[in-house]
């Protein structure tokens, strides 16, 4: 089952990466939610629907897609660990380029949790602004 979940949590991250909320819809549970880890804007819980919402605004607000450097995938009973760097160019203008481990917990082979760890100051810096202006109340968790 490790295997195929590292397939699903790697599925799950490219279709992140480009925007496409139909694709990482299909690696979710329907109660899926995640965590971005921290004490900044972006942090906090997020459920399914709002995971989905958020992808969908990458296409705006992060047009290059985030162009994944994946340094590590681990894997171990039910759960994905996927270490990797994104590198993107902003709808500004702006580079973007955080570090990131996403903490994967399956279920019945599709993901039920994510715990997103990256710098989110810099999330806030650079992304928060972008989805304010578009009016989107998306970067904040529930």
């Amino acid at each position: 089952m490790s295997e195929a979940n590292k397939q699903v949590a790697l599925k799950f991250l490219n279709a992140m990466c480009v925007g496409d909320a139909a694709g990482q819809g299909e690696c979710l549970t329907e109660d899926a939610f995640t965590n971005t880890m921290g004490f900044a804007g972006v942090s906090g819980r997020r459920d399914r629907e709002t995971m989905l919402a958020t992808v969908e605004a990458f296409n705006d607000v992060v047009p290059s897609g985030f162009r994944p450097e994946i340094h590590r995938v681990l894997a171990e009973g039910d759960s994905v660990m996927i270490e990797w760097e994104g590198n993107a160019v902003l709808s500004n203008g702006e580079d973007y380029c955080n570090q990131y481990i996403f903490l994967f917990t399956f279920d019945g082979g599709k993901i039920k949790q994510l715990n997103e760890y990256f710098c989110t100051v810099l999330a806030d810096s650079k992304i928060l602004p972008l989805l304010a202006a578009k009016g989107e109340e998306l970067a904040h968790g529930n």
